[in-house]
């Protein structure tokens, strides 16, 4: 049986080439190759023995996750639909900024979360992504630009924010960060790679243990109860309160924030009340507002505000002088906007867009 080389990390693998008598420094040969170069082609260098070569391609195994359909928007966002060895699916998007890009991967096939004003949510949970699977959607992007986009194969920024709950698969998701800012592989900057939560509480009480320095976001939408438990309803288990005491347990450095990230839902959370709420509860913390307006999906209740709600309810915040961003909307169009993802084993050849 193969082990996939996307499951080790570097320690690992120099371990794994000392075991088998080639020399350790094939591990940094090997990211560099597959991680920095991001090549498909197995690694043949000259300095490879014949013996080495069979060694590698008979116990190792550098499959990934096929993309099975890419789609783009106007506004050049990508959505991807990458196929699992086992036949499920996830979807992962690559959103244009500045000339760069940033990446949304997932963590789960499904979710089982079940927050209201996600598409995800509906699909239901059916299993963990591995590490190797997390990371095969980094690199599957990155073919894609080399192949479609080649001026433009930069991605700078990556968020855990696609299909799942990253904290309760907390384990795989920490060791792909952990891969993506290592030095011999992709060497993402800490900082430049955020995991988003909608507070799931047993993973923030590991997050100091396991997580390497990237950020976090939490999904907070609002401070009232009841309306947190209509959207998110984990927060009926895990209390708004326990969650924001283990957040503050969480070491920052001066200049690193918590990012909170609020969906702007119509006539229900986007009032100068709720704003005035939102601004006293983070006021005084380490914290960054992410404005985020709702976007809509299939059969869903909730509703859009209008520009000028969304506007003015940037400016009440202002006030508290926590940094806050509205979020531009990008990708809606082929349902790859916050919120709107969404795969199962059927799902494979749909027209994406027949499903608004």
């Amino acid at each position: 049986m193969t082990t996939s080389f996307y499951s080790l990390n570097y320690e690992e693998l120099k371990v794994w080439c000392l075991k088998n008598n080639l020399r350790s420094s094939l591990a940094s040969d090997l990211f560099n190759w597959h991680y920095k170069k991001a090549r498909k082609e197995m690694y043949t260098h000259q300095d490879l023995s014949l013996v080495g070569k069979k060694l590698i391609q008979k116990e190792l195994s550098f499959e990934l996750p096929s993309i099975d359909r890419a789609v783009e928007s106007s506004d050049k966002t990508v959505k991807f639909l990458f196929c699992l060895s086992d036949g499920k699916s996830v979807e992962s998007v690559l959103i244009p900024f500045q000339g760069k890009y940033s990446l949304c991967v997932s963590s789960q096939v499904g979710c089982a979360m079940k927050c209201s004003f996600c598409f995800t949510g509906t699909q239901g949970f059916l299993r963990h992504l591995k590490s190797h699977e997390i990371l095969g959607q980094y690199l599957g992007a990155r073919r894609w630009l080399q192949d479609n986009r080649p001026t433009e194969d930069r991605i700078l920024n990556l968020v855990y924010m696609g299909q799942g709950e990253p904290l309760n698969n907390i384990d795989e998701v920490a060791k792909s960060a952990k891969i993506l800012i290592d030095q011999h592989g992709p060497s993402l900057a800490p900082h430049k790679i955020t995991v988003s939560t909608a507070g799931y509480l047993p993973g923030l009480k590991r997050w100091t243990e396991v997580m390497p320095p990237v950020n976090l976001a939490l999904s907070l939408h609002s401070t009232e109860k009841e309306k947190r438990d209509a959207l998110i309803p984990m927060n009926k288990r895990y209390d708004l309160n326990e969650v924001m005491q283990e957040i503050e347990r969480i070491p920052l450095k001066k200049d690193r924030f918590i990012t909170y990230e609020y969906l702007l839902i119509k006539d229900f959370n986007d009032s100068k009340d709720d704003a005035l709420k939102l601004g006293a509860f983070l006021k005084g913390k380490q914290a960054y507002i992410n404005l985020i307006p709702f976007n809509p999906i299939p059969g869903s209740i909730y509703k859009r505000p209008k520009q000028s709600t969304l506007d003015s309810f940037k400016t009440w915040l202002m006030d508290f002088k926590t940094p806050v961003t509205l979020r531009k909307t990008k990708g809606d169009e082929i349902l790859a906007a916050c919120g709107q993802l969404k795969t199962s084993d059927k799902l494979k050849a749909v027209d994406f867009q027949s499903r608004i």
